[in-house]
């Protein structure tokens, strides 16, 4: 099932298959890339950041950001 980054729960686990393409850029350098796996580690209430693991590295992301990224959950 696709969804949101910004709407996975915790502990939830996918794949990332879409990236708007005005975020590709910025989130490269963080390990984000279609294709690659991740796990949500924490999100912060009321429009706050969401922590996530890809590649065994920890990495947050503001909410407006992990809004643009569409994740295969498994």
């Amino acid at each position: 099932m696709e969804k949101e980054l910004a709407m996975m729960d915790y502990d939830e686990q996918g794949t990332i298959t879409e990236i708007e393409k005005d975020l590709r850029t910025r989130v490269a350098g963080m390990g984000i890339r279609v294709g690659k796996k991740l796990r949500m580690v924490t999100k912060q209430p009321i429009k706050g950041p969401v922590d996530v693991i890809v590649d065994g590295a920890e990495t947050s992301l503001g909410l407006d950001m992990a809004e643009k990224i569409t994740v295969d959950v498994v």
